[in-house]
């Protein structure tokens, strides 16, 4: 959901009042309800041409749909697999057609990452890696950073290296944690974790973290730290983007938010920015960051990380194409 689609959810649901609002909270996810919270709580006043945009908008949509159909789960494998061909749509529909076999898992989901560490804390390794192939990365990254170095490389190993989760694997979870996991019986093997899953995950840690489980992967398994690297997509990786991308990306970014992301780029990053907007905005940018002073690297590392975030989305919509490492993979 970008910012323009958050506004104008916020502005609908402020329409409808606070016990229609909430029964659509109700069925939105953990990230949804952030977003959209926080955008409400962001807009003090809404002019009134605003809200009879939003709400002509929706009417608009509204007439457009008929019956929905039946056979939702017959329908999302053709939808996807249409969109996106076998293969890609697979590694999907194993997520999203399991969603009411991992009815708790979801849970976690909405829990500060310290709470899931905690409670995953005294937890095998491999019971850990079950658990963190299912979150989203960057939460998953969020609960390791929390951990001590060596569980942490530990974890990542096994995820990694993970074949998919085997219904044995969530009976155990079951037996450990008591009801964390539901319909064990009932899953079939996921296609979770490995490399990629590794990859981004690791993305998200931060350089200093990164490095240090590079290095622990490294000493453990040469082969496997690798491939692991040849698929991580670091933000100076934007300069192998073609122009096209590069447009694509700036479209969606806020100036703000690429001002501090470009004070951690190569020089080469920056000029290949600098040359996909027009010159006028170009120049702006240039002052924006010659006059910023100093800045945290943390904000640097989250700033760049929300556009890679943004990045990842539009590769999935097929917008743009990321070029990996190895054997001509791509992300």
């Amino acid at each position: 959901m970008d910012d323009k689609g958050a506004e104008d959810a916020a502005i609908l649901l402020m329409s409808l009042g606070e016990e229609e609002a909430s029964e659509i909270f109700k069925h939105l996810g953990p990230k949804e309800v952030q977003k959209l919270g926080e955008t409400i709580a962001r807009l003090k006043v809404v002019p009134r041409h605003r809200v009879d945009e939003v709400l002509d908008k929706f009417e608009a949509v509204a007439e457009t749909q008929s019956m929905l159909v039946q056979d939702t789960d017959e329908y999302v494998r053709s939808v996807l697999r249409k969109a996106l061909g076998d293969d890609k749509a697979n590694l999907l529909l194993d997520r999203i057609l399991q969603g009411s076999d991992v009815s708790s898992i979801e849970s976690l989901k909405w829990m500060d990452p310290s709470s899931v560490a905690e409670l995953l804390r005294n937890e095998h390794p491999q019971i850990v890696a079950a658990i963190l192939a299912h979150l989203d990365f960057d939460q998953a990254s969020a609960v390791l950073r929390t951990f001590a170095e060596r569980a942490r490389n530990e974890v990542l190993i096994r995820i990694a290296t993970l074949d998919g989760i085997q219904p044995m694997a969530l009976k155990d979870l079951n037996e450990v944690m008591g009801q964390i996991l539901a319909g064990g019986e009932r899953m079939k093997k996921s296609s979770l974790g490995g490399v990629k899953s590794a990859a981004e995950i690791i993305n998200m840690l931060g350089s200093s973290v990164e490095a240090s489980v590079l290095d622990y992967i490294r000493e453990a398994d040469a082969d496997l730290a690798q491939k692991i690297m040849d698929n991580m997509f670091t933000f100076d990786d934007l300069e192998k983007v073609d122009d096209k991308g590069i447009q694509a990306v700036l479209k969606e970014v806020q100036s703000e938010s690429l001002v501090l992301a470009l004070k951690g780029a190569s020089v080469e990053l920056r000029e290949k920015v600098f040359r996909n907007m027009s010159s006028r905005a170009a120049e702006t940018l240039k002052e924006d960051l010659e006059s910023r002073g100093p800045v945290r690297l943390s904000e640097v590392e989250g700033e760049q990380k929300e556009i890679l975030k943004i990045v990842r989305r539009l590769v999935d919509e097929g917008t743009i194409v990321l070029a990996g490492g190895g054997d001509d993979q791509f992300l």
